[in-house]
């Protein structure tokens, strides 16, 4: 797959960042929403660096992630159990019926 360069700006900076193609709307969403993020915590934190807002950023986003695998995990668990619990249901139904045509 072909790549090239779009900028992004963050924190007053601009940079030129590889993109696969038709991934350019992604990566700028993306790109915004970190802008939105970046400038949120360099508000709330005036003494930070631009290195340790960054910091904080990519670890509120890890958090955000690893919550969200969870919730994936979670759902994934639940459907199991679901579809275990059909299938056992269906497959009573099948014998019962066996047994009454039999």
């Amino acid at each position: 797959m072909s790549s090239h360069a779009i900028d992004i700006s963050l924190l007053g900076r601009t940079y030129s960042i590889n993109c696969p193609k038709g991934q350019e709307r992604a990566l700028q969403h993306v790109a915004q929403k970190l802008e939105v993020q970046l400038n949120s915590l360099k508000t709330r934190t005036h003494n930070l660096s631009r290195e340790e807002v960054a910091i904080m950023a990519a670890l509120n986003t890890g958090y955000e992630l690893l919550e969200e695998q969870q919730k994936n995990q979670d759902y994934n668990k639940q459907m199991d159990e679901k579809i275990g619990l059909l299938q056992s249901t269906i497959e009573n139904a099948l014998v019962e019926r066996s047994i009454k045509e039999d």
